[in-house]
């Protein structure tokens, strides 16, 4: 009797579909996070250069495009809940995969390269899905509920990195395989998890717009500018910091992976948290500009100070500034176009993953261009905050309030 008012209150209750949604952001934090801790590793035990790992970055985002690409013609025909299992699944065997697969393989980096690709797809329908189902669930403050949200893929990449890291330094980076295949658990655990929580949709709710109609509006292309800026701002330096640490200020890569990408989730995890606790006090745009700015004095620190510690601390305080960018955008798109659904939210997904690859692509060619020397590399991404408040600023001028 127990167990089955468990199991209604489970499928019934849309608190448990928030859960899921927040444990979803969990695992793509674990997707976009945990190969980068072993980037080092592949290149000394792989012999892999820094060119083809940079490329495993851009092949994940870029089958994390294509994906977001055909979700904004096909999500709400197949349905939400569909996708969102095959999703996990695909999150789960790419995971487990990039511990297996390359022991396969003569060469280990054709089974990296498959497993990136599997669980590529898990994580852009995870990106193009989870957003819509939170803005349709029968909450209020949306922006904030959405602010929240985005803080468990902060909070999600804190946990990977520590948690990887206790791994490491109690078991030996050497058996970095069984990690990979543990982690492969919570998607597949989640899996069964969407197989039963409530979903709504934004187009029973409001309607739909045609992707014609979304490409043919001026503040649409405004948002679309906006999230890749934020795609590229925040996994530039969240991609890197780790090698960053490494190899450019020369600490260890414990100390590495804990002052550089960790401190960075956990400030931008803070962020967002706030954020969604105070957001009736807040201006979303003005707080966004103010972070565009704090990004580009980041950036700007990590690159040119001569002192680690310094760098250190622009790596880990840029978390602080891109915190809000991105579901700040989603917030202000799905306010000034309810009617988008999950098309707008795919494709809006789709410019924020082009982001995410294009920016820890530019730091990799040109420090693989300057010689292996990352700070050149992180100097050229002050493109990309600098892109952000220019648009903001024109976004400002044209919706006033």
């Amino acid at each position: 009797m127990h167990k089955n008012r468990i199991l209604q209150s489970i499928k019934s209750n849309y608190v448990h579909t928030l859960y899921a949604c927040y444990a979803g952001y969990i695992t793509q934090a674990i997707v976009v996070n945990f190969a980068p801790l072993l980037f080092l590793t592949f290149n000394t035990n792989y012999r892999i250069s820094l060119d083809r790992i940079t490329l495993l970055i851009t092949v994940n985002f870029l089958v994390q495009l294509l994906v977001d690409l055909a979700s904004a013609k096909f999500a709400y025909r197949i349905g939400y809940r569909p996708l969102a299992i095959a999703a996990h699944i695909c999150a789960a065997v790419g995971l487990a995969g990039l511990g297996i697969l390359p022991l396969l393989f003569g060469d280990p980096y054709a089974g990296l390269l498959i497993a990136v690709v599997v669980y590529a797809v898990g994580g852009g329908l995870i990106e193009v899905l989870i957003s819509p189902i939170v803005e349709a669930c029968p909450t209020e403050k949306k922006s904030a509920s959405m602010s929240l949200l985005h803080s468990f893929y902060s909070w999600g990449q804190v946990f990977v990195i520590l948690a990887s890291t206790l791994f490491f330094v109690t078991l030996g980076i050497r058996r970095w395989q069984i990690l990979a295949v543990l982690w492969a658990l919570i998607p597949l655990l989640n899996a069964f998890y969407f197989f039963l929580v409530p979903i709504a949709t934004l187009e029973e709710q409001h309607g739909s717009v045609s992707i014609k109609k979304l490409l043919s509006m001026k503040i649409f292309w405004m948002f679309t500018l906006l999230m890749i800026c934020s795609g590229a701002s925040e996994i530039a330096m969240s991609q890197w910091a780790s090698a960053f640490a490494e190899s450019g200020l020369k600490v260890a890569k414990t100390v590495g992976d804990l002052i550089g990408p960790c401190l960075f989730a956990a400030f931008m995890g803070i962020t967002r948290t706030l954020y969604a606790k105070y957001s009736a006090k807040i201006h979303l745009r003005t707080f966004m500009v103010f972070s565009g700015l704090m990004g580009l004095v980041c950036y700007l620190l990590a690159s040119l100070s001569p002192y680690p510690a310094l760098a250190l601390a622009g790596c880990a305080l840029c978390g602080v500034a891109v915190g809000i960018l991105w579901p700040g955008t989603l917030s202000l798109a799905a306010a000034n176009c309810p009617a988008g659904g999950a098309a707008m939210f795919a494709l809006l997904a789709l410019a924020g993953d082009l982001g995410c690859s294009l920016g820890p692509t530019v730091v990799g060619l040109v420090s693989g261009s300057a010689g292996e020397n990352l700070k050149s590399g992180l100097l050229a991404g002050v493109i990309f905050p600098i892109l952000m408040i220019v648009t903001l600023l024109v976004y400002r001028r044209r919706v006033k309030g």
